[in-house]
């Protein structure tokens, strides 16, 4: 069990050439303990695994118990991966600030959503969790007088997936009271439907708990995943599957920033405050999970798979935005994980005044190289759909990616503060990818070259709009809030020693 606690292990960074998903999978084993040697990573071992028609789909929970899920199939072995389910540690390694549940009990316009991703390399597929919670001040629809004194209001829960073959499955209530968060960590879950005679978890339990009490719903930690969602009918415009059920166990590998050192927050030390909204956390830029997904009527095992964890809140979406991100590479040699995004988001004050905010980040060998608008300058052209090129610099480093896709991509949904939980960004994870980082030449020019990879399993996004044409920008920050953001702050470390001054999700 301790091994899902150390910070040592890598996750796979090869992918087939095959530019098709191959129904043989494979799964790799971590066998060899990391000595803490950087430049001894070790290699995964590959074996064989399986890509199978999934079991009868029911929600008769005995018949999922955390122990795993008889398989009727008489073409493979009835040999059924189990992921092991380890509770939440305090003062786990890795954790990143904001990794909490930021709402503050107040009825200001707000949301959160969160974002977990695992990649199945030898098969070219990934599945993409997607939660959300919308005013959850306001536990149901507002009445006339609650919209009299609040103004319009949208409430609610979503749980999407994007999966396989890039299909797709929603569940939504426009109600939360089943919904949960801790103040300080990286744990959730909802209840859309229960047993009978059944309570809703307020708080982690363990798979055989959730198991017999939740029919419809998810919960979630840095270790831990499992759930069943059924499609609730409201997808027309994309190709969907009927339910998806899963259980997961997660060894964190990055959080966000170098391996062995305090973990950073993404958008700097102000997003500990209500300003420059959206806010932005990646709290998981790599790690390793095992454990089975099904999905419509396929089920998919894996060992030792690339998964990627981040997060955002606040009062709306940015106008605009675009994304890649990647954890499954060819060509290192070491273990590479990238963020990437920007957006057109809204500056705080009476006027309507917008900013172009971006970043790229980069582990690899257990070094975090960061471009940030406080460090140095993003540059970015991206298409309507198909083409991202983003470039950025710092006081030592250069980068460049470059991603393109011809899959048409799926329509996913977002929280809006127009339409509540509505299709607003178009995804594929199946984009091809090249990254380079460089470190930079005496005259600031590019000099030894660090890092050359690509991949066929890149995520990619763009969202909001108008996208009347490519969108070719680069960030711009007033020289008052780059000298702020420099600041050797440590909001959670000066706050964590007054408990109850320290903001919710910090």
């Amino acid at each position: 069990m301790h091994t899902l606690l150390q910070t040592s292990l890598y996750f796979r960074s090869s992918i087939p050439v095959s530019s098709k998903p191959n129904l043989q999978t494979i799964k790799s084993s971590m066998n060899v303990p990391y000595s803490g040697d950087q430049s001894s990573i070790p290699r995964p071992k590959l074996e064989p695994n399986r890509r199978l028609p999934a079991a009868r789909l029911t929600t008769n929970t005995d018949d999922y118990a955390s122990s795993g899920v008889e398989l009727q199939s008489t073409k493979e072995p009835k040999e059924i991966v189990n992921p092991v389910y380890v509770p939440t540690p305090t003062n786990r390694p890795l954790r990143t600030p904001h990794s909490g549940y930021h709402f503050d009990g107040t009825t200001r316009k707000f949301f959160e959503g969160w974002y977990f991703k695992v990649s199945i390399p030898e098969q070219r597929q990934s599945f993409c969790f997607m939660y959300s919670v919308e005013n959850p001040a306001f536990k149901k629809n507002l009445n006339s007088l609650e919209q009299v004194q609040y103004g319009p209001r949208f409430t609610g829960v979503g749980a999407q997936i994007l999966g396989a073959d890039d299909k797709y499955i929603c569940q939504y209530t426009k109600e939360s009271q089943n919904f949960w968060g801790s103040r300080h960590e990286l744990t959730l879950g909802n209840s859309f439907t229960m047993q009978t005679g059944k309570r809703p978890p307020n708080s982690e339990v363990p798979p055989q708990v959730f198991n017999q009490s939740v029919i419809e719903g998810f919960q979630v930690t840095p270790l831990w995943h499992q759930g069943f969602i059924r499609d609730d009918g409201r997808t027309t415009y994309a190709e969907t599957v009927k339910t998806a059920r899963w259980e997961y166990s997660t060894r964190p590998v990055y959080g966000w920033g170098d391996v062995g050192s305090k973990q950073k927050s993404t958008a700097g030390w102000l997003a500990a405050f209500p300003v420059f909204e959206p806010h932005w956390q990646i709290c998981m830029a790599g790690g390793l999970s095992t454990g089975w997904i099904e999905w419509g009527d396929e089920r998919f095992e894996f060992q030792n798979a690339p998964s990627y964890c981040e997060k955002n809140w606040g009062g709306g979406f940015p106008r605009k935005w675009f994304w890649v991100q990647c954890n499954v590479f060819k060509g290192a040699g070491g273990e590479v994980g990238l963020t990437c995004g920007g957006g057109l988001r809204q500056l705080p004050g009476l006027n309507e005044t917008f900013e172009n905010a971006a970043l790229i980040g980069v582990h690899f060998g257990g070094v975090f190289y960061e471009f940030v608008p406080w460090n140095g300058i993003v540059e970015w052209e991206v298409a309507q759909w198909g083409f991202w090129h983003i470039t950025a610099d710092n006081e030592t480093h250069k980068v460049e990616l470059e991603a393109s896709t011809k899959d048409p991509g799926t329509t996913l949904r977002a929280p809006t503060t127009e339409a509540g939980l509505a299709p607003a960004c178009k995804d594929t994870c199946f984009a091809d990818l090249t990254l380079k980082l460089w470190e930079k030449g005496p005259n600031g020019s590019k000099g030894k070259l660090l890092l050359d990879v690509t991949s066929n399993m890149a995520a990619v996004e763009v969202g909001g709009g108008p996208w009347f044409n490519t969108w070719k920008g680069r960030t711009y920050t007033p020289e008052i809030i780059n000298r702020a953001l420099n600041l050797p702050v440590d909001v959670d470390g000066i706050l964590g020693s007054f408990p109850l001054l320290k903001p919710p999700g910090l």
